[in-house]
């Protein structure tokens, strides 16, 4: 397995000097096609507009996808790489502080560099999948009564939003106190990309809301060959979560409702087992699928990164991420989500039927086990609260990391109607899908007010343990306006109530500026028009201990 020092490289060792500019040399076709010239050339050769559309969605897991060339970074995987940066950025999920901790600068916060890798990459990626989102939508007649061309500008249109969606809620606050603001640069034809300010947080939630209800419209009816294309569904869940982000709760809930339709939870035996790996799981809706082409032999993905089971991973040789004490401590032991982690113990009932072999030896462990198994530069010992949700698709041990991505499950669907409706002036209602979807599928034993927490925090806490590790914390946080609570007392070193490593040990406020991303040095020196955030400083160990979320308090 290679293994890599979190060096923090400079961009100009470690990427290309690319910007936003620069988005249309990922298809680059003997130079740039005027648009004119691309209509025309789709209709001559439509297999080049299939393979554009296709790239569109497979790139979005792809190790390396960012540069479009062979970086060696471990941790250039695209959006999967993006939405573990931002989870570890939040208060529920703990790494090791270790050389081989390429993502130690998103738990330390050194993201707002504008020269390091990791940043740049979290900005390209989505503005590189919004330049093919954009030439799939102008290769067409604007006026084409195509059905294959609508389906296709209808799901460009939808991944665009997506893409929005992946940068908007991190480089400005929501719109509820930022709406007037400076959020992200918009793409729109014709403009020049050397002098593009960024937007406001209003017009870039109108823009995406624009795309997702063309989208919307547009998919009534049409059936995807896989779960990494979208569909109507998807659209409605987009749409679903950007209202809720935006504040529009009661459209949410009705977006979120729509989405829905056809896909049931997993139930409660499903995820009594390591799983969330295949596409093919019936609760998702959308996913990035990947293939053991896609990933190589040794490339680092999600699977190498978050997966305790990988044979050729990061996770299993450094220790899996593992979930903060404080909000382990309060899943009650009747949820069958208890067991997605160890305990203090290092036991849990959901991998009790798992048995490791070592490929070398011949040795085995089976369950509980399996934690203390060590195989010589494949695994080391597991810590407390190390997180087994993630199962391997290929099988425990497999050196073939191509763990699918979930991108959207029908139980966050849930959650999102249930905040709708609670937040519409309907809380009987949206207490009543909380509880119905909580007791039937994670504990049946559930009581909404058991914990004595507002409807809006009980919400939040079935959020961060049903969606941990799948993106969601930062966006959550800010969008509530609640504080990153990592640890509560004020000396963390060896007390209870604080497992992150004492380098990561701190809380940040909920208006503190320094939550806002700083755009990447070479998107400052091609867009002369980007004025950068500014304000706050990176956190330091222990600061602010009294802070609370009402969720861990």
């Amino acid at each position: 397995m290679r293994l890599y020092r979190n060096s923090l490289l400079l961009l100009g060792l470690a990427l290309l000097p690319v910007a936003c500019n620069d988005i249309d040399e990922q298809y680059p076709e003997g130079g740039t096609l005027t648009r004119e010239q691309s209509q025309e050339t789709n209709l001559a050769i439509p297999e080049r507009m299939n393979s554009i559309f296709s790239g569109m969605f497979t790139m979005m897991g792809v190790p390396d996808a960012v540069t479009a060339v062979s970086s060696g970074r471990a941790d250039n995987f695209g959006f999967i790489s993006a939405a573990f940066s931002q989870d570890l950025e939040g208060a529920d999920i703990c790494m090791e502080n270790s050389n081989y901790n390429w993502f130690s600068t998103a738990s330390e916060y050194s993201t707002r560099n504008a020269n390091y890798a990791n940043p740049y990459m979290r900005y390209r990626m989505p503005y590189n999948q919004i330049g093919v989102a954009n030439e799939v939508i102008s290769s067409y007649p604007e006026d084409t009564e195509d059905s294959v061309a609508i389906n296709q500008i209808a799901q460009a249109r939808a991944m665009r939003a997506f893409d929005y969606m992946s940068l908007a809620p991190y480089f400005q606050f929501g719109i509820d106190k930022a709406a007037d603001q400076p959020c992200v640069p918009i793409l729109r034809t014709g403009v020049d990309y050397a002098n593009n300010p960024r937007a406001t947080v209003q017009e870039v939630w109108d823009y995406i809301l624009e795309d997702l209800n063309y989208a919307v419209e547009n998919l009534r009816g049409s059936v995807r060959a896989t779960k990494e294309k979208i569909d109507q569904n998807v659209a409605f869940a987009l749409r679903a979560r950007a209202n809720l982000f935006i504040g529009n709760y009661a459209q949410a809930a009705e977006d979120a409702d729509s989405a829905m339709v056809g896909y049931t939870p997993a139930t409660i035996a499903e995820v009594s087992k390591p799983t969330f790996v295949s596409v093919d799981e019936h609760n998702w809706i959308w996913g990035i699928n990947l293939t053991s082409e896609m990933t190589g032999a040794d490339m680092a993905t999600s699977s190498s990164w978050i997966c305790a089971f990988s044979g050729n991973g990061y996770a299993p040789y450094i220790n899996p991420p593992y979930i903060n004490v404080l909000l382990y401590n309060k899943i009650p032991a009747t949820d069958v989500r208890k067991g997605w982690w160890l305990d203090e113990n290092k036991h849990s009932p959901n991998w009790a039927t798992l048995t490791w072999q070592d490929p070398k030896t011949g040795a085995t462990a089976s369950g509980d086990d399996i934690a203390d198994f060590i195989i010589e530069d494949v695994k080391n010992e597991y810590k407390a609260y190390t997180n087994i949700k993630f199962g391997m698709k290929s099988g425990i041990g497999s050196t073939t990391n191509n763990n699918d991505f979930p991108l959207i499950r029908v139980e966050e669907m849930i959650l999102i109607k249930a905040e709708g409706l609670a937040k519409s002036g309907k809380e009987a209602e949206g207490r009543k899908v909380l509880e119905d979807f909580v007791k039937t599928y994670r504990d049946p034993s559930y009581d909404s007010k058991g914990r004595n927490l507002t409807l809006s925090d009980e919400i939040w806490f079935q959020r961060r343990v049903e969606l941990w590790g799948e993106g969601f914390f930062v966006m959550d946080a800010k969008r509530l306006n609640k504080p990153i609570v990592r640890f509560h007392s004020s000396d963390a070193e060896g007390n209870p109530d604080c497992n992150f490593p004492n380098a990561f040990a701190f809380n940040i406020a909920a208006d503190d500026p320094y939550l806002n991303m700083r755009f990447p040095q070479t998107e400052l020196n091609n867009n002369y028009a980007v004025v950068d955030n500014t304000g706050g400083t990176q956190p330091v160990s222990l600061q602010n201990p009294s802070l609370r979320d009402g969720v861990t308090d």
